[in-house]
């Protein structure tokens, strides 16, 4: 952990592991605590190369971001954003098209405070504080009202339904969205899947339960049920690794890693 603790916002419990600086200490980052380190590494145990999940999805959304980049999309509005440390997206995406705006939603206060703190003074960006479930409420958030225009195309960007549990409707969430926005936008998921049966699974899912975030992997009939109503791009709902990979760093060396979340880019139809 970095010896400098500016980034840690006030009030926040350094005692209690929170996913999002899990994956930073998985990333090499040093926005992360003991107590994340000690349920990071217990997990490293019971499923070798979790640690290079974080990586993969990480690499996964870049690719995904620029796709949508490339197909004109210059406003995303990013779900279970987290602590922007290790890899930030939002920079991916202004660097690819400077002017992007970016609203980041996330219901966890402790990534929340993190994230103001951290984006205080970059443009195009903004943080919201919303459960995914609201759709309306985010939508006529001011942030949103002041960095998207929702009459033209936008990104989403979910990769944390596997957080959710059925009760919530993940599919009901995603298609309240998908009907409040025009054609041509882009949804892009990556979910935790039970399909993939790496050892040590259950595992690494039975500690998540310990935290406030426990995990809900989905098979792949699930996971395209929160698809319905966009078109996906090619390949389709795949491995992560395997959603249009750039080279050896886009894969685990551990085959079982590389489809342990589907992921895939779909257009508003």
């Amino acid at each position: 952990m970095t010896e400098d603790l500016r980034w840690v916002p006030p009030r926040i419990d350094m005692t209690v592991p929170h996913p999002d600086r899990m994956q930073d200490y998985w990333l090499g980052g040093g926005h992360n605590f003991a107590a994340d380190r000690e349920l990071a590494e217990k997990i490293m145990r019971v499923l070798p190369g979790i640690e290079d999940v974080a990586r993969l999805k990480h690499s996964f959304l870049r690719r995904a971001a620029l796709f949508m980049v490339e197909a004109g999309i210059r406003q995303f509005l990013r779900f279970g954003s987290g602590i922007p440390s290790v890899g930030r997206l939002h920079e991916v995406i202004q660097r690819a098209a400077p002017g992007s705006r970016i609203v980041n939603v996330d219901a966890d206060p402790v990534a929340v405070a993190h994230s103001e703190l951290m984006l205080e003074h970059v443009e195009g960006i903004a943080v919201l504080q919303a459960d995914m479930r609201d759709v309306a409420g985010i939508l006529a958030a001011e942030p949103t009202q002041r960095l998207l225009d929702l009459t033209r195309p936008v990104g989403l960007i979910a990769p944390m339904l596997h957080f959710m549990p059925d009760s919530w409707e993940p599919e009901t969430i995603i298609a309240g969205f998908r009907d409040q926005l025009p054609r041509g936008s882009h949804l892009a998921i990556a979910h935790v899947t039970q399909d993939a049966e790496p050892p040590g699974l259950a595992e690494a899912v039975a500690a998540t339960r310990t935290t406030p975030y426990p995990l809900y992997p989905r098979n792949c009939a699930e996971i395209l049920r929160l698809c319905a109503g966009f078109e996906l791009v090619e390949p389709g709902l795949v491995g992560f690794a395997m959603w249009r990979p750039e080279g050896p760093d886009d894969y685990s060396t551990k085959p079982g890693i590389n489809a342990l979340m589907y992921a895939c880019v779909g257009r508003r139809i």
